[in-house]
């Protein structure tokens, strides 16, 4: 039996790899929690399980957000960006860890410049909620 491609689904631009980038964002607060990758199938599966689904490109396959941690992302809306290429999950983050660090979100790294352009700098102004080493035993 031959499937068809559900037309919502070919609207969206996946590279030559078959990939789109995946933003996750708190439904309730607009802090962008992750940036994953998507191909069909993760897609296809979120948009029909409510649950953040994407490809894992260092394990090369599905990967089910919380699998092994316990912090799903539970789906609220998704929306396709105005070229097609892009995926925006808004979630609800079970837990409040979206980060393999245990950190909230994974941008808790901020840039502070210097003068001195030797002396600029990553800082990390995000605490870490929960030791890592608990997370994934």
């Amino acid at each position: 039996m031959m499937t068809t491609t559900p037309a919502w689904l070919a609207e969206v631009k996946f590279d030559t790899q078959g990939l789109i980038p995946a933003i996750s964002q708190d439904a309730s607060t607009g802090q962008i929690l992750m940036v994953a990758w998507m191909n069909a199938e993760a897609l296809t599966e979120t948009a029909n399980t409510g649950r953040a689904v994407f490809w894992s490109r260092s394990r090369n396959r599905i990967w089910r957000k919380g699998e092994e941690s316990g912090h799903i992302q539970q789906l609220v809306e998704l929306r396709l960006d105005c070229d097609g290429d892009v995926i925006l999950l808004k979630i609800d983050q079970i837990g409040g860890i979206a980060c393999h660090t245990g950190r909230a979100s994974c941008f808790y790294r901020r840039f502070e410049q210097s003068a001195d352009p030797q002396a600029s700098k990553w800082v990390t102004v995000d605490p870490v909620l929960k030791d890592p080493e608990l997370i994934y035993k």
